[in-house]
């Protein structure tokens, strides 16, 4: 009792009828006694061999629980969201037809309290502390239990580690690999032709286009670059003359260029400000 006042007690999931141990799911709870000792066999009749017994089960594995319990006449309609309980039987059993037992089931997750747990009397004026009433059906009364259940954590499965990763430790250090450039560059030519002609030569052929062009190559690329004599300053001997040369060279200022190159676009606009003669009309003689 001290464990259902502290809500240390897994809810009802399900509930259902069966006709004996044998038929009775195993994850299911069979109701085989009363609580003032006689037995829970819902039959019939005396004549009948097979009878039916309440059981219930606390398995979370699907994730709904039972809120309420019911029991509705044959003629009644069952209630908006409730369904009428399982039934695991034998072949001639069958279940008293005239009161049915019907709950009502949630999910886990959007309820606090559910039905802990069911209990059945034989049909006297025995009462049960902290369980509600829900109905006499075939000489027996049905009792359940309401309050706050514990929902227990998941648990975490155990993942393998592998080989690999279990040699990996933080604490040992890993030593650095040695730094290698991934594209290293070509040796200089020893000609004078440009570098980039040199590390064409050097491409696999396979980067190639499917016409045999290379792509990025421009007419530029291949072509030897070299000074004029005339500006060769190392072999020419008129050093000294091209140096007066460059040194008589004057630079122009910004307002030296508008004064030579100045143009008050004067005569276009005295031009536009003529005034065109007009055309005469249709029809009118012009003016000889």
């Amino acid at each position: 009792m001290s464990l259902m006042e502290h809500g240390a007690v897994r809810p009802v999931t399900a509930v259902a009828w069966t006709s004996n141990s044998s038929t009775c799911p195993k994850d299911f709870t069979l109701i085989s006694i009363t609580e003032d000792g006689a037995t829970a066999n819902f039959t019939r009749s005396f004549a009948m061999k097979s009878g039916y017994y309440l059981c219930y089960s606390k398995d979370l594995k699907g994730g709904m629980v039972v809120s309420d319990i019911q029991l509705i006449s044959d003629k009644d309609s069952i209630p908006h969201g409730y369904c009428f309980i399982a039934e695991h039987l034998e072949a001639k059993a069958s279940v008293w037809k005239k009161k049915r037992v019907c709950v009502r089931m949630v999910p886990l997750g959007s309820v606090d309290t559910a039905v802990l747990d069911i209990k059945v009397t034989a049909k006297s004026k025995m009462m049960l502390q902290h369980y509600t009433y829900v109905g006499d059906v075939h000489g027996y009364v049905l009792w359940c239990r309401k309050g706050h259940f514990s929902n227990p954590m998941p648990q975490a499965k155990p993942r393998s580690v592998s080989l690999n990763l279990r040699q990996l430790s933080i604490d040992q250090p890993v030593a650095p690999l040695p730094l290698r450039p991934s594209n290293p560059l070509p040796p200089l030519p020893n000609n004078k032709l440009s570098q980039r002609r040199h590390s064409l030569h050097n491409k696999d052929t396979g980067d190639k286009c499917a016409d045999g062009s290379i792509p990025g190559l421009t007419a530029l690329d291949g072509v030897p670059f070299s000074l004029h004599p005339k500006f060769d300053i190392q072999t020419n001997s008129t050093a000294l003359q091209l140096n007066s040369q460059l040194n008589n060279i004057r630079i122009k200022s910004l307002q030296d260029i508008k004064n030579e190159y100045n143009y008050t676009f004067a005569v276009e606009e005295s031009a536009a400000k003529r005034i065109r003669p007009s055309v005469p009309a249709e029809g009118v003689p012009s003016a000889q």
